[in-house]
């Protein structure tokens, strides 16, 4: 499954009988999507039944968690494994949550209801200040506060009356717990990066006129749900945790807001736990803890990006190559041996005609894309043999 390529809601849906029983309840996803780092808002890992052909990017990782976690929640609370039943009810959701008058959702939530607008509606969710340039380079910012989108579809499938009131106040409480509990610790670099990541991801409070002043804690006893409160009390245990350190006053902060939440010495220890051992795991691979420049972020982005594009096309691109034995034999020597002025300008002319018959290569016939022909040139020994369709669906299926 490529969620990059178009088709990969409808592979996921032909396959949503199989994975059906992957989780016993919501707890066992919970736990699952906690480790993948979904309810952290860091986008590491998909659920292991899921197979996919490349290795996946951040958004990419945010896309199956949040469709997934989407559809087990409607699976647990209804009962129903119908796929199609799945698609039309999430439309809906977000329908009522009447996101279309705040992004350009609107022209997506109008119409028949897809698979295909399911897909745009998704990425709609995914990406902040997601331009096109943006996404290209691996410059966007992904959505630190999907799982929000869970619970709150949680509680749509409830009937939960003032639901636009509900996603608000999550919200709300959300990061004003993230303030607070940087608040209870001398900051870093890193702290600051995550509050700006959260706040970036906001979608029904307006960050820059929202006082995250702590006053909450009388909002916590009546107006979530035990699912909310244990997502709370994990945002909490990032904040204080992500120094690798617990001094005592966060500790006394986190036992605290545990006490406010209604949850136990045991259930609080459990949530700081999972929190230390997700950062000793992982604490290399966290985007927001690299301490890097905006160029080399800015090169990081491009060389990702180009290696997606170019991996995701190597079925078409193998089938280009093979026509041009020429080309062949001179890509094949530039990996061993310099090549001189005549050779790089045959390389570069034939493969301009080749990235002309394939769209998604335009980045490379741009003005200054021959500076990525050397990335390209790299990744040919990487060209794999499996079919350029990932999201094709078998006969069988």
């Amino acid at each position: 499954m490529n969620p990059s390529a178009s088709g990969w809601i409808s592979k996921f849906g032909s396959l949503s009988s199989e994975y059906s029983n992957s989780y016993a309840n919501f707890d066992s996803l919970y736990q699952d999507l906690l480790v993948n780092g979904f309810i952290y808002g860091i986008h590491l890992a998909v659920p292991s039944f899921i197979e996919t052909e490349h290795e996946l990017s951040e958004d990419e990782v945010a896309k199956i968690n949040l469709l997934s976690a989407l559809f087990y929640s409607y699976r647990f609370d209804t009962k129903n494994n119908n796929f199609e039943d799945f698609v039309d009810t999430v439309f809906d959701y977000y329908n009522m949550l009447d996101l279309g008058k705040i992004s350009f959702l609107n022209k997506i939530l109008t119409g028949k209801k897809t698979d295909a607008q399911l897909e745009k509606l998704i990425d709609s969710r995914i990406y902040l200040n997601g331009n096109i340039f943006n996404r290209a380079f691996g410059n966007s910012l992904t959505n630190s506060l999907l799982f929000i989108d869970v619970l709150l579809f949680r509680a749509y499938l409830t009937n939960r009356y003032n639901l636009i009131k509900h996603a608000q106040l999550l919200e709300y409480i959300t990061v004003n717990i993230a303030y607070q509990a940087l608040n209870s610790k001398e900051t870093s670099k890193s702290d600051a990066k995550l509050i700006q990541l959260l706040a970036s991801s906001l979608t029904y409070v307006d960050a820059s006129t929202t006082n995250f002043n702590g006053s909450y804690i009388d909002m916590l006893q009546s107006n979530f749900t035990d699912c909310e409160k244990k997502y709370l009390l994990d945002i909490a245990c990032l904040t204080v945790w992500e120094d690798h350190s617990l001094d005592y006053t966060e500790s006394e902060y986190i036992y605290g807001l545990g006490k406010d939440l209604n949850r136990d010495k045991n259930t609080i220890e459990i949530a700081l736990k999972n929190v230390r051992i997700f950062f000793e795991k992982n604490h290399e691979k966290i985007p927001y803890l690299k301490d890097t420049n905006l160029a080399s972020k800015f090169y990081d982005g491009m060389i990702k990006s180009v290696s997606k594009i170019i991996l995701r096309n190597s079925k078409r691109l193998k089938k280009e190559l093979l026509e041009s034995k020429e080309l062949v034999l001179l890509l094949t020597k530039s990996t061993t041996k310099e090549l001189n002025e005549e050779e790089r300008k045959k390389i570069q002319s034939q493969l301009i005609d080749i990235f002309k018959s394939i769209p998604s290569l335009a980045i490379f016939i741009l003005p200054g894309g021959a500076v990525l022909l050397p990335i390209f040139i790299k990744l040919i020994p990487k060209l794999l043999p499996s079919a350029f369709d990932d999201n094709r669906i078998e006969e069988n299926s």
